[in-house]
């Protein structure tokens, strides 16, 4: 039986735990707002949000409901836009896109709305940066989007006068963004959370994986690759969004869950301390709605040549940890891949966490991605770089690429040839030389041969052009 708030009214269902969000809304509950249109997490029409309650506070996320499994809403509470919208009247987030003309045809503007209630809601500060980040998984194929940013300026001026968010939800709706139920969200939140730890939910998280089940985190990938087969399939459920803490440090390790989300590890003090540009890079990993669902876990078994935070922390060592049958056993993320689709593990390892040594201070970490469009799009080629340096000369130089092998690739021989070289464009030239030995890409609809080479050489110049700008550390 799974357990959960669907905008006003309590849930309590049997159905598979792999039928998609987007279906049971639609088709199970009859709520036809929410827009049925790519299926793949990209065009944000099936938007919703996503809330828990944790640290005393409703914490709302947006999420792509066409890639969501049923069970990861167990203890939440799922709001579409039919449970934005306020009786007799427009919500504030309508209102604003009316006044501005932001919209046309109208299919999209529901999730359009449904993210915009997110950035209400959300904790970040008002301002358009913030709002039009949350409107990233969002597409609209009819406004030119200039009218809708001239609703997110006027929904971030009236959102000026949010208190704190201990405060911030009464507000809102006495301000006309929400209905009047959320006021008693919090309440209703508590004691569903207190249920479900009752062991009101058969299918809870379990690090045990067992021979007849698929694990399952945020769907994004399992669900675009074989939605009709998962939906009738098996499954177990890992996805633990408020999981506390996702992300932990002892002395110089770093450690997180395989659950992670790429959202949280954007969010997380511990990384941002010492990789201030992650953020940025983050950008590039898809749109907000997926960074919520997606998990390091997932990224990581999925095996992509190109998956990004795969490449991110294979610059880094990571090392993996996986459980099966009460034993641990750590594998290091750079031994992990065997080849196109084939790992150095166990149908049944749970891969638990991983964890890495932090570069010592004043090491430079970048990540690059060329695709074919700027966000929301998986790379023709990526490529991180670790660089450490006594004062012109590099100490320990860790570099990967995606999409040029069947695997993520770990560039050993060229990392090796860095150590010990002068910090100088001719030793670039030398490095490019023997990356060119190491990869080995082939011409696919993202590009031929000869271009994958060439953004391999393009990407190891934005690196070291990074890293000599940058200051050095003294001898």
């Amino acid at each position: 039986m799974i357990r959960f708030l669907l905008n006003d009214r309590l849930i309590q269902t049997d159905a598979p735990t792999s039928t998609v969000m987007l279906d049971f809304i639609r088709s199970n509950q009859h709520l036809t707002g929410t827009k049925t249109g790519c299926r793949e997490g990209d065009c944000g029409a099936c938007t919703v949000l996503v809330g828990e309650w944790a640290d005393g506070l409703m914490h709302y996320r947006s999420m792509t409901s066409c890639l969501m499994p049923l069970g990861n809403a167990q203890g939440r509470h799922i709001v579409t836009i039919e449970g934005l919208n306020r009786p007799d009247t427009l919500n504030g987030v309508q209102q604003a896109m009316v006044d501005e003309g932001g919209t046309q045809c109208g299919f999209c503007t529901v999730g359009f709305v449904v993210s915009l209630a997110g950035y209400c809601l959300s904790h970040k500060a008002p301002s358009t940066q913030n709002g039009i980040a949350s409107i990233d998984g969002n597409i609209c194929r009819c406004t030119g989007y200039k009218s809708i940013e001239r609703a997110v300026d006027r929904i971030g001026a009236a959102l000026r006068e949010r208190p704190a968010p201990t405060d911030a939800l009464p507000w809102l709706v006495q301000q006309g963004f929400l209905p009047d139920y959320f006021r008693q969200i919090p309440q209703r939140m508590a004691q569903l959370e207190t249920s479900v730890q009752n062991g009101l939910h058969p299918t809870g998280i379990h690090t045990e994986a067992s021979t007849d089940v698929v694990l399952v985190g945020g769907g994004t990938d399992l669900y675009v690759q074989r939605p009709e087969t998962m939906r009738h399939t098996a499954v177990r459920h890992v996805f633990r969004a408020g999981e506390q803490p996702p992300i932990w440090r002892e002395d110089d390790i770093v450690s997180m869950s395989g659950a992670c989300t790429a959202a949280q590890l954007g969010e997380s003090p511990v990384l941002l301390d010492h990789f201030p540009d992650l953020p940025a890079h983050l950008k590039l990993v898809s749109s907000t709605p997926i960074r919520n669902m997606g998990t390091l876990a997932g990224n990581l078994i999925n095996a992509s040549p190109i998956g990004d935070l795969t490449i991110w922390f294979l610059a880094l060592d990571a090392q993996l940890i996986f459980f099966r049958d009460n034993v641990r056993r750590i594998v290091p993320l750079r031994d992990l891949y065997r080849g196109y689709k084939t790992l150095n593990k166990h149908p049944h390892d749970v891969l638990e966490s991983l964890f890495f040594t932090l570069p010592r201070p004043g090491a430079q970490f970048r990540f690059e991605k060329v695709c074919k469009r700027t966000y929301l799009d998986i790379a023709c080629v990526n490529s991180a770089a670790l660089i450490e340096t006594d004062g012109d000369c590099i100490r320990r130089a860790e570099l990967s690429v995606g999409g040029v092998a069947p695997v993520p690739l770990y560039l050993a021989r060229t990392s090796a040839f860095l150590a010990g070289k002068p910090l100088s464009p001719h030793t670039l030239e030398e490095a490019n030389a023997i990356a060119q030995t190491e990869i080995s890409p082939i011409g696919d609809v993202r590009g031929s041969v000869a271009y994958k080479r060439l953004l391999v050489r393009q990407l190891m110049q934005a690196h070291f052009a990074s890293f000599l700008e940058a200051p050095h550390n003294p001898s």
